[in-house]
């Protein structure tokens, strides 16, 4: 039996159960806790998005399993329950094999698996997988050595440690053992969701499964060289090219970060080096700390407080909140982002990064609404990568800067100058021309009447103004003044900035 808890089957296990067992059983639990309420706020926990990519990597999944001479198994309730069913009817199991998980409500199915195999006489056998960098060969003499500060992290590892080469993938694969049900994959509806509808304008239109995510890698790389580009390009808004793309994949396992690092070598050697090229394994390595720091921190991850164990006086105002995830704040570029994560499952990192200073800065609502919002929308969702980028922008986690608080409008400005995207995900503000798009409340009447727009009736009055986005403050020198619709050239490497840069000007 294999890996209850993720979909793609990482080759390190098929490769120690191809060696150490005549049958191999591939198994996708579906576990009834993935769809009920979030832990604080009862939010739903899977979203119509991500599950549909999940079901499609299952699918995927089945069809190369196929392939090659397996199948999946697929059953529907709790993994400890299905393997338990599973182990009596078929007799003779010798081992349980999964992945290694880090954060507490899968490490507790770990338990309950580990338990029921005790009690059934049946061997465990678990592997680290999901990261670039090994646990194991980190340069620290424990986990409770790790850097509190990303930049410590990243130069010790890059200097001190090494990325295993990937398991070559088998041809053949060990059978299923003779009279094993398949098992049905459930539809969407089964599992009490809606069918998402597909909007034209999402700039992640992509499938679930290893197949779409080698593609995607082949047509990112390969066949358009877009990765040569990457730093200059990564905080775009609008299109499918801006970005790699592949957070979806790897959060469900369908590629793994080792062999996106030896496609960047390889391409490194035959085609260019750049900063872009090393600029997507500096991306990698923040998913990785992030789950190091989980491993770390345990459950302060999930806690109010934080790492840093620091009181902060949120809120709780629902309609605050509501105006938020409903992309309804009266602030443009606020609102195109929330809703394009409604309407697709997706928002850019440069999105990610604004609306949660915008939740816990501006408006001062606990951030874990805003990481639980998260969980049930996003299709990338990863527990460690979502809780860690959370408690990086509420302040209270691994952040070497006190208060970094992001300007809406100077962010807007910088990074959508002329109002493309928000004009393309907030329809109601399309007839305002310009950078003009990310103010409305500072329009005459005339201006707005022209634009047919009216503040509080089609279009909501603010939420809250903060004081650094007022005339004076000097961010709105270029409103107004004709600009490129891409991402000015001068402010290309404000990603670089928000991870070095010691300005709080952002």
């Amino acid at each position: 039996l294999c890996d209850p808890n993720t979909v793609f089957l990482y080759m390190q296990l098929f490769h120690w159960a191809q060696k150490n067992a005549e049958h191999i059983v591939p198994l996708y639990c579906f576990d009834p806790r993935h769809y009920m309420g979030t832990h604080n706020y009862n939010l739903p926990k899977t979203g119509p998005f991500r599950l549909r990519f999940l079901l499609e990597s299952i699918r995927d999944l089945r069809n190369t399993l196929l392939s090659k001479g397996s199948n999946l198994v697929v059953r529907r309730g709790k993994p400890e329950h299905v393997v338990a069913e599973l182990i009596k009817q078929l007799g003779s199991v010798s081992t349980v094999a999964f992945h290694k998980e880090v954060t507490s409500e899968e490490l507790n199915v770990e338990k309950k698996l580990k338990d029921v195999c005790d009690q059934m006489k049946v061997k465990v056998h678990t592997c680290w997988g999901s990261t670039l960098y090994h646990i194991d060969d980190l340069p620290f003499h424990h986990i409770s050595g790790l850097p509190d500060v990303y930049t410590q992290f990243r130069k010790e590892v890059e200097t001190q440690s090494r990325v295993r080469p990937v398991f070559p993938t088998p041809e053949q694969l060990k059978p299923l053992p003779p009279g094993l049900e398949e098992g049905t994959i459930p539809t969407a509806d089964d599992l009490q969701q809606t069918e998402p509808v597909t909007d034209p304008r999402s700039a992640f239109p992509c499938s679930g499964g290893e197949s779409q995510a080698l593609a995607r890698l082949k047509h990112y790389f390969w066949d358009t060289d877009a990765v040569a580009n990457y730093k200059e390009t990564r905080n775009g808004l609008i299109g499918v090219d801006y970005s790699t793309k592949f957070a979806s994949w790897l959060a469900l396992g369908c590629i793994s970060p080792r062999y996106i690092y030896q496609q960047i070598k390889q391409y490194e050697k035959q085609r260019t080096a750049n900063q872009s090229t090393y600029w997507v394994i500096f991306e990698l390595l923040w998913r990785d700390y992030f789950r190091f720091v989980s491993v770390k921190y345990g459950n302060r991850i999930f806690q109010v407080k934080g790492l840093q164990d620091k009181s902060v006086p949120w809120k709780n105002d629902m309609k605050l909140f509501n105006a938020w995830k409903e992309g309804r704040t009266g602030v443009p570029f606020v609102d195109a982002n929330m809703r394009e994560l409604a309407m697709t499952g997706f928002m850019s990192n440069r999105g990610r990064q604004n609306v949660a200073s915008f939740l816990t800065k501006d408006l001062g609502l606990d951030w874990r609404m805003g990481a639980e919002w998260f969980e049930y929308l996003l299709t990338d969702y990863d527990v460690c990568s979502n809780y860690g980028n959370w408690l990086y922008s509420a302040g209270v986690g691994n952040d070497p800067r006190e208060n970094r608080k992001f300007n809406m409008i100077k962010q807007g400005l910088d990074y959508d100058y002329n109002g493309d995207y928000i004009r393309l995900w907030v329809p109601e503000l399309q007839k305002i021309r310009g950078a003009d798009v990310h103010t409305p409340w500072t329009l005459s009447t005339a201006a707005l009447s022209h634009a047919e727009v009216s503040l509080g009736e089609n279009y909501p009055t603010p939420i809250v103004i903060a004081p650094e986005w007022k005339k004076g403050s000097g961010y709105y020198s270029c409103v107004g003044k004709k600009g490129p619709s891409h991402t000015p050239k001068q402010h290309r490497d404000r990603g670089i900035d928000f991870y070095f840069s010691r300005s709080k000007n952002l």
